[in-house]
Formats: C-alpha cells, sequence, structure tokens
C-alpha cells in the first residue's frame, strides 16, 4: 500500500511516517510535500497513492485547495485542527480528522476507517459529497481583515495592510509599517497564524509572523539560512531557517 504525505512541518512528516510503519508494516511512504504547489505536480507526474494522509494549513495555502475541482482519486486522513463545525462534517462525509499531536491509538482508528472507505470509494454519490465538502470549506474559509490592539488604557482597530508584523516576546505584539509598537490579546503566534491569509503572511519562526509588504529584500547567508530586510528600519531583520528556506522562497516568489 503506498501513502502520501502532505505536511509542511518536517519533524511532524517524520514523526507522522513513523507512526504509520508501526500500525501498517510494509507500506510505502511517499512524500512528505508542503505546498499545494508540490503537491498538485507530484500528482501530476505519479500515479494515485491509496491513501493520502494530509495537513489542512499548508505553507502557500489550504489543501482542500489541491483536491476541490480535481478529480478525487483516494481517500483522504486529515492531520491537523479545525473548527468544531469542521469536524462534524468530516465525520460525516467518512472521512477521518485527527487533532495534532497525533496519537497512535487514533491513527490506528483512522486505518480501520480507511479499509472501509476503499469499499465504497468507487461509490459516485460518495465522490460527490466529498466535492461538496471541499467547496464549502473554501467558502468557509475567511481570515481576518483588522486586529485590537492596545495602547494604554485605549483600544484600536488596526487593517491588515498596516501590519508589518506579529512578534512574540513576553507577549504578543503587532507591528505597524511605520514601526509603531501595540500590545495585542493573543497568547501564541500559532493563534494568530491561524486567522491570518498565508498568501500575504509568514511564520518566519517562532517569534515572527511578517507581511509580504513589509519585506524589502532577501539574502542567504553561509549557513543556508535567510536574513530578511523590512522596509523600516526600525523594525531591522529577521532570520528564517535553513529548513524554511525553501518553502519562504516559494511563498515569496
Amino acid at each position: 500500500m503506498k501513502i502520501l504525505i502532505i505536511e509542511d512541518e518536517p519533524f511532524v512528516a517524520v514523526s507522522l511516517a513513523k507512526i504509520v510503519r508501526e500500525i501498517e508494516p510494509g507500506v510505502e511512504i511517499l512524500g512528505p510535500l508542503g505546498s499545494i504547489t508540490d503537491t498538485r505536480e507530484w500528482l501530476s507526474k505519479n500515479s494515485p497513492p491509496d491513501l493520502i494522509l494530509s495537513d489542512i494549513q499548508l505553507a502557500d495555502g489550504i489543501s482542500l485547495d489541491i483536491f476541490s475541482g480535481e478529480k478525487i482519486f483516494c481517500p483522504i486522513i486529515f492531520t491537523t485542527a479545525y473548527n468544531e463545525y469542521a469536524i462534524k462534517a468530516f465525520k460525516l462525509n467518512s472521512i477521518d480528522y485527527l487533532l495534532k499531536p497525533i496519537d497512535k491509538n487514533e491513527l490506528g482508528a483512522a486505518f480501520d476507517k480507511f479499509h472501509l472507505l476503499q469499499s465504497k470509494f468507487g461509490n459516485k454519490l460518495y465522490v460527490a459529497q466529498l466535492k461538496e465538502l471541499f467547496a464549502s470549506f473554501s467558502e468557509q474559509k475567511k481570515f481576518k481583515e483588522r486586529f485590537t490592539v492596545h495602547s494604554g488604557k485605549s483600544v484600536s482597530l488596526i487593517s491588515v495592510d498596516k501590519i508589518a508584523m506579529f512578534i512574540k516576546e513576553e507577549i504578543i505584539f503587532l507591528i505597524l509599517n511605520d514601526g509603531s509598537k501595540f500590545i495585542t490579546d493573543f497568547r501564541s503566534l500559532d493563534e494568530i497564524e491561524e486567522m491570518t491569509d498565508p498568501k500575504i503572511f509568514f511564520r518566519a519562526n517562532r517569534q515572527h509572523l511578517i507581511h509580504i509588504r513589509s519585506i524589502k529584500s532577501y539574502q542567504s547567508d553561509d549557513t543556508g539560512k535567510i536574513i530578511v530586510k523590512t522596509n523600516n528600519v526600525k523594525i531591522g531583520e529577521v532570520l528564517i531557517s535553513k529548513e524554511r528556506a525553501a518553502e519562504f522562497r516559494r511563498w515569496f516568489e
């Protein structure tokens, strides 16, 4: 059996592959693929796998975009957190859903469901329902257009196009294009990342979520890391690890 892993976090992909081999010895692991672009290219050049394990949020968008409008060629198990309504929809349409970090027992149960899925996958009604589900998710996914910030006792709304980046220090700060710094109510950048459009915001590292318009230029250093220069000297430079360098280039270009 061939299983394709679509996951943009290398450590998660390796861990997932290890658990899969423990549950289903003898499987052939394909990938991992970390973006919509890479996945579409791979699918166009290779025979379809027997099963796909896919994260929803990828480097260049939502993985559902890979399948909506395309021929659905095999069952899919999603391996990421989504909202309550999404979970219900996945269950109703016989697609399994696993919350990260992946639990071995839950993944095993998902494979049991996969083996049941194989017998009904060719059903035209099932395929039609699957496409309808993908289309509904594309419509539902909306990103925040403004954020609330605090300055002293004042509370203000900042539109996304004025934001240069979010920075995590002791708390989460929102930085404007002019270098102004505001306190937010968020506890993690992961939370903000889920709310922002991945086409215009990039998670550079654990401390920075940057807007594409804030980037003046970038260059690689001798170690393969990327140094991003922003449009405002007050903001300074942002470092991107060697592991995420290729992903950043695809996103920026």
